[in-house]
């Protein structure tokens, strides 16, 4: 439950709903109401934006942190069930993670120095591209976070319907 009230943040559906190809009704607060009357997040605005520029040394100076996602070139397969198109953002799997392209890692994070943590912590980012917020957890998520019975089709009660990654250091 966030402070506001919202139960949710889902920022693992099919489709991409911030892109606006779809008709969700998305607000001003990247939200919206699904069929079952739920209120809920698909973006959050957070100002979590920044890091070092060496995630090891907390002397040096802040940057914007890139994500290391970037929108594929070309035309989605069609049939059987793919929708075909040009990649433009419309769905997930429209993006795809390239080791390096960016500062974070595949779940938008990475081991850093932070104020709070002088030594270095694993930390998440959220970033101005896509995927925005983290879509997928490094390590092993609380048992408080696991939702009974899980999503069809996917392990048992992760959020999202996806495993977590192992830690990583």
């Amino acid at each position: 439950m966030l402070l506001n009230g919202i139960s949710e943040i889902d920022p693992a559906s099919g489709y991409e709903p911030l892109s606006g190809a779809i008709g969700l009704g998305i607000d001003m607060s990247h939200a919206h109401v699904q069929p079952t009357g739920a209120y809920h997040y698909h973006g959050f605005p957070i100002y979590a934006l920044n890091g070092y520029s060496d995630a090891g040394d907390s002397k040096l100076k802040i940057k914007a942190m890139k994500s290391s996602y970037r929108l594929k070139v070309g035309r989605r397969p069609s049939g059987q069930g793919q929708p075909g198109g040009e990649y433009d953002g419309a769905f997930v799997a429209d993006f795809e993670y390239v080791k390096g392209y960016g500062d974070l890692d595949e779940s938008n994070g990475r081991f850093t120095s932070t104020p709070a943590f002088p030594d270095g912590t694993y930390a998440y980012f959220l970033t101005e591209t896509w995927p925005v917020i983290p879509r997928s957890y490094r390590g092993t998520p609380s048992q408080d976070f696991m939702r009974r019975g899980g999503p069809p089709g996917g392990p048992p009660g992760f959020p999202g319907g996806r495993r977590p990654l192992p830690p990583r250091r």
